[in-house]
């Protein structure tokens, strides 16, 4: 496929004057919009502007190349606009632009677009090109001019590196969106090394993945390596390498520098240290807290799928007369899944945590963090290392952030240490003092939680039966707050305890119980379908599957999401689970069994007005999130 192809000739405007960034970006949009490249306008924008909160697209040399992937794009393609006046887009040279194009790339689905448009990034590496097109009269000129110059890099594909240099250099380039800086950096230190005849490869870590990835033979052969990226990448292939660190910016405007920095670089060792991130000093630190919760949840999710998934299954298949409090493993075949199923839950608490603290502090972070989410599960403490209350999901947070940071904080105090003790770093000195840490801050979190628990459920036996819809709104409410955690399963014990009382009063609350559980994945689903701009393109893949989550009383399925936007997500998820609850005890509906979602609806009193309660719960739940979530962008 050819550059050309990707740039209508309608979504070309030539001579044009702009007054500023914002007037650039919307005429390059609106260009996207009349020849159809988009499905929605405005979204689109959110991504564009959201790439530019990350840093400037301008990289300078007149040169600006805004750019956005979204689910707003229709199909891949290219705008363009010149500006022989030049406008200010903030470029890092600071100087003005008068080339911009605008790059659009569709969300999912394949990525050859990409190696396309990478071409005309490095294209634009080449000054004299691109002064001719600033200076081209007609849209015809224009695109000739493009498609002579690919012509020309085409027939110049393959061309080694001059061969009057023994030395051999590789690097890696690679940028957030790895649309069209990974490249244009790329470009840059080829021709550079070309012209000072180095033996030189380039790994670019694009959007679509690793394009022309270092062998291990080339890297072992490599005099140095430059790692000129703006986020983090895997740098244990490189321990022992001398090795030079690097942004995108500095490898297109002064590859030469980066080059004669190879002759002296330090040789690297790698002990698991995160790649310092060029970009990090333009997010605030909300973002950063958001891009290391998503690391743990986006691990999170197979798990809960999965597992949640094999215990519905269970459920289908048992026999719910042979033993009601043990239903879900009445039969074998019921309990085989049960028990793959709650297996597979079990690891969702130290996933997530470790994950989190994997992506703030890398390597050393994973086994720390691990350690803390299974901690969270068993509830240990001083005086009960085996468990007592579990944490639940908010424990697990605290102990992703407090492993992750903690290992962080230790990697700074480690520096001070000889160079001889670096290779017992990372296999004795950061487990053994990070594990033992994590052991002290969670022992000491799940007492607190623990007499919160015991308070809890001593007010709601306080209350009886006395004011049975506010105490309706109350388990309903509690069901969704932590999803598995203390308060959640203070109410179901509650719940439990009035079933043992075999009377119409502790049916009716463990009905309450159950639909205010069953609310949260049911709403999260729902909410996902209805409103797809306030979700992930994961997060709306996943969402379906709580369907079958929730019709299955298997609550967790929320955890996800309200770990990804807890102050959204939660509080939606409660007023729901409370009306719901409220309901089902205004409609005095009746639960004999203590778990089984709609599995056990048969033996439900009132079941048509139950399945009303859960209805009207959900839908209060989805509308919510609809309208207290962000969209993604945002």
């Amino acid at each position: 496929m050819k550059i050309s192809e990707f740039i209508d000739p309608k979504g070309i405007k030539l001579q044009v004057a702009l007054a500023d960034q914002n007037d650039a970006i919307d005429q390059l949009i609106a260009l996207h919009d009349s020849v159809g490249n988009l499905k929605d306008a405005a979204q689109f924008k959110e991504a564009i502007l959201a790439r530019e909160a990350k840093g400037s697209t301008a990289i300078g040399n007149g040169i600006a190349v805004p750019h956005g992937k979204s689910a707003a794009v229709a199909k891949a393609a290219v705008t363009a606009i010149t500006c022989p006046a030049g406008v200010d887009y903030k470029a890092l040279d600071g100087k003005p632009s008068n080339l911009l194009f605008m790059i659009a790339a569709p969300e999912g689905g394949a990525d050859t677009h990409l190696e396309v448009l990478s071409k005309l990034m490095t294209m634009l590496m080449d000054a004299s090109f691109c002064k001719t097109l600033v200076e081209a009269k007609t849209v015809d000129e224009f695109l000739g001019l493009i498609d002579k110059k690919e012509a020309e890099k085409d027939a110049a594909s393959g061309v080694k590196a001059a061969s009057g240099s023994n030395k051999k250099i590789v690097a890696v380039t690679a940028c957030p969106t790895g649309i069209a800086h990974t490249f244009m950096a790329a470009e840059a230190l080829e021709q550079k090394a070309k012209e000072l005849g180095i033996g030189f490869r380039v790994e670019k870590d694009g959007s679509g993945g690793a394009k022309d990835p270092l062998t291990a033979a080339e890297i072992a052969e490599a005099d140095a390596v430059i790692v000129a990226c703006d986020k983090n990448i895997d740098m244990s292939v490189f321990d022992g390498k001398k090795v030079v660190l690097a942004s995108t910016k500095e490898a297109i405007h002064t590859p030469e520098k980066l080059f004669e920095k190879a002759e002296t670089a330090s040789v690297y060792h790698h002990t698991g240290a995160v790649t310092k991130r060029a970009d990090d000093s333009n997010e605030t630190l909300g973002r950063q807290l958001y891009k290391h919760l998503m690391n743990g949840v986006s691990h999170m999710l197979p798990f809960v799928i999965g597992g949640g998934i094999l215990i519905a299954i269970a459920f289908l298949l048992d026999d719910y007369s042979i033993d009601p409090s043990n239903f879900g493993s009445n039969t074998p075949v019921a309990a085989w899944f049960k028990t793959i199923g709650g297996g597979a839950f079990g690891f969702m608490l130290p996933i997530l945590a470790g994950f989190i603290a994997q992506s703030i502090a890398d390597r050393p972070g994973l086994a720390v963090g691990f350690v803390g989410g299974l901690l969270a599960s068993t509830g240990a403490t001083f005086a009960n290392p085996g468990g007592a209350i579990p944490s639940a999901f908010l424990g697990a947070l605290v102990a992703g952030f407090a492993a992750g940071y903690f290992m962080k904080w230790l990697e700074k105090v480690c520096d001070v240490l000889p160079q001889s003790l670096e290779g017992i770093k990372p296999v004795l000195i950061y487990p053994l003092c990070g594990i033992t840490v994590i052991g002290i801050i969670m022992c000491a979190i799940n007492p607190i939680v623990g007499a919160l628990n015991a308070w809890i459920s001593g007010v709601l036996t306080g209350m009886g039966t006395t004011s049975l819809i506010p105490l309706g709104i109350i388990l309903g409410a509690m069901m969704a707050t932590d999803m598995g955690g203390p308060l959640n399963k203070a109410a179901y014990v509650f719940g439990t305890a009035a079933l043992a009382e075999q009377n119409e009063v502790g049916w009716m609350i463990m009905a309450a119980v159950m639909v205010g559980g069953m609310v949260p994945p049911i709403a999260i689903a729902l909410a996902t379908l209805i409103f797809p701009k306030k979700f992930t393109v994961a997060e709306r893949k996943a969402g379906p599957v709580n369907f079958i989550m929730g019709f299955c009383f298997i609550t967790e399925g929320a955890i996800p999401y309200a770990a990804a936007d807890p102050l959204h997500v939660i509080p939606s998820l409660m007023i729901g689970s409370g009306v719901a609850g409220a309901l089902s005890m205004a409609f005095k509906c009746t639960l004999m069994a203590p778990h089984g979602g709609i599995f056990v609806f048969p033996v439900v009193g009132h079941a048509v007005l139950y399945l009303v309660a859960l209805a009207i719960g959900s839908a209060v739940s989805c509308l919510l999130l609809g309208v207290l979530k962000k969209t993604v962008e945002d």
